[in-house]
């Protein structure tokens, strides 16, 4: 098990220490905050307030619901002004590839949310599954605590800055937007006239940090198979694997 790095002081921070170093994490991501106890909240994961039933704030999970909206839509503005020759079909491809988790999770690393992070002592020794999904939650709690604060244009322009620009052209080029296992539907349907089926193989851990393995078949022949945190992530990496195999 993973330890989350950053997360595990010793020494217990003061309010004013924690206000101070979000401030300073504000000014660097050129965000002069008008209601900090926005920021604060924003850090602050449910573990925390289970282990400080006294704590004066709320956890951040308003804050991501609405930051989770506020992403979305400023994505999907971006998308639509800028690529006028795409389908409705590709923009919502390439929406989702830069809204998924791992990718805000990857973009909240790299920004040093981990560092303001406000979490139970169990939560401080999570998975990486686990850390990741925090990571996620939390950019889409900051990003809710900037439109709040400071509105939409401010919030479109840190998403526009810091999740957008930096993944786009990264993101077309490799065709990260492509979906494997519709991608290997159309070409086995169009070859074979079937449909390919996915099987779990095998699973195992504990139910909140589950690993599954799961096969893709043409007819009754195993094509490949491929482990992942979810029956969806496995499965797009079998197809993945899948369309190496048969198609390359």
């Amino acid at each position: 098990m993973k330890k989350t790095p950053g997360l595990n002081n010793s020494k217990k921070e003061s309010v004013d220490d924690i206000n101070k170093k979000i401030e300073s994490f504000l000014n660097k991501i050129s965000i002069k905050p008008g209601k900090l106890n926005l920021y604060f909240s924003a850090f602050v994961h449910r573990s925390y307030l289970n282990e400080n039933p006294g704590f004066s704030l709320e956890n951040n999970e308003r804050l991501e619901f609405l930051g989770d909206a506020v992403l979305e839509l400023s994505v999907t503005k971006y998308l639509f002004g800028k690529y006028c020759d795409k389908p409705e079909g590709e923009l919502t491809a390439l929406r989702s590839a830069l809204v998924r988790g791992k990718n805000l999770s990857d973009i909240a690393s790299g920004l040093g949310l981990i560092d303001n992070l406000m979490l139970s002592t169990g939560e401080k020794n999570a998975t990486e599954k686990a850390r990741s999904l925090i990571l996620a939650n939390t950019l889409e709690a900051l990003i809710g605590a900037i439109y709040l604060d400071l509105g939409f244009d401010k919030a479109d322009e840190f998403i526009t800055q810091n999740i957008i620009r930096t993944n786009i052209k990264k993101i077309i080029e490799e065709k990260l937007y492509i979906d494997a296992k519709s991608e290997f539907q159309e070409k086995v349907q169009e070859r074979f006239k079937v449909t390919p089926r996915y099987s779990v193989l095998e699973q195992s851990g504990p139910d909140h940090d589950k690993i599954f393995i799961s096969g893709v078949y043409i007819n009754e022949k195993l094509i490949a198979k491929a482990e992942g945190s979810s029956k969806n992530i496995a499965e797009q990496k079998a197809a993945e694997e899948a369309l190496k195999v048969l198609f390359n």
